[in-house]
């Protein structure tokens, strides 16, 4: 989990630097970058946080209004993986439409997402 959400804080965060790049030389850079994190750190880190979650639901049979939030959670968190995703196509395509701004705003969605989830976790309501 703890690999997923450093991917999923990181990588906005380059898509922020690449934004605001303006020559070959980051642009390319930055690729690099994104396409390793995302396929090296995060899928991976997603996958692995998606299945083992899985099997501690399935096989200590938590229950409750509480798991059901952070499941819609969890979706969201795999929402927001794919639309990284788009954005990591998109600058490599150089069909980057967005902001600076932009992505600094889409970098605070997973730390709103982390926060819930802990919370529903500890608190249980």
């Amino acid at each position: 989990m703890v690999t997923w959400f450093a991917g999923l804080f990181y990588l906005p965060r380059l898509f922020v630097y690449h934004a605001m790049s303006k020559d070959k030389i980051s642009h390319e850079r930055f690729i690099v970058m994104e396409r390793k994190l995302f396929y090296g750190i995060m899928t991976p880190g997603a996958l692995i946080t998606i299945f083992l979650g899985m099997w501690l639901w399935l096989g200590y049979s938590f229950s409750g209004t509480w798991i059901y939030l952070k499941l819609f959670c969890v979706i969201l968190l795999i929402l927001y993986h794919i639309a990284c995703f788009k954005y990591l196509i998109n600058f490599k395509l150089k069909k980057n439409k967005h902001s600076h701004v932009f992505y600094r705003w889409f970098n605070e969605v997973p730390v709103i997402l982390l926060f819930a989830i802990v919370i529903l976790v500890v608190v249980k309501p």
